[in-house]
């Protein structure tokens, strides 16, 4: 896909992975959410999905991992309602075009560079039609704690759809901030 770096966006893909850990080359990805917002942050479409894997790839994930995923109840979801990866990717590529059409989707979320990682090592076909650019909160966070002492409190859940609503309100919460 070419992309118009000057083409100016008309709306966002808010995506979130739950993973087994944090390292893109041995973790995998094992649940995915993605909202579609314009720039006021109204919601567009969603689409979720806990991708299956068995026993022998969970019990390589890591302490964290293990420990979170097993108090949230992602990693028996997993097991009992998980579905293949390839029916997840098709769909999930099949969500972006026809939300997107012939525009990028610009990439956005927390620390969205981390989950962008696993997206190219294993979903190439996600990877392919997306835009270069991403709107990451996490670099808003860094700029609002340290030049204007603004935080966000933000639960941990660590569940995908969960985790997107936050990162959207915490960006709301910066961007309020320059309107008073």
């Amino acid at each position: 896909m070419i992309i118009d770096k000057n083409a100016i966006p008309t709306k966002l893909l808010w995506v979130d992975l739950e993973m087994t850990g944090l390292d893109s080359q041995n973790d995998v990805i094992i649940e995915v959410a993605a909202e579609v917002t314009d720039f006021n942050f109204k919601t567009l479409a969603s689409y979720e999905a806990v991708i299956y894997h068995d026993d022998m790839v969970l019990d390589r994930a890591n302490e964290w991992a293990k420990a979170q995923h097993a108090k949230s109840g992602l990693t028996e979801r997993v097991r009992t309602e998980g579905r293949d990866e390839r029916d997840v990717v098709h769909e999930l590529v099949g969500f972006i075009q026809a939300q997107f059409g012939d525009e990028p989707a610009v990439l956005a979320g927390n620390s969205i560079h981390n989950d962008r990682q696993f997206i190219k090592r294993w979903w190439p076909e996600v990877e392919d039609i997306l835009h270069y650019r991403m709107l990451d909160v996490s670099a808003w966070k860094i700029l609002m704690q340290a030049k204007y002492d603004v935080s966000f409190e933000k639960k941990e859940v660590h569940r995908a759809f969960d985790d997107i609503q936050a990162s959207i309100a915490e960006l709301q919460h910066y961007l309020a901030y320059f309107g008073k």
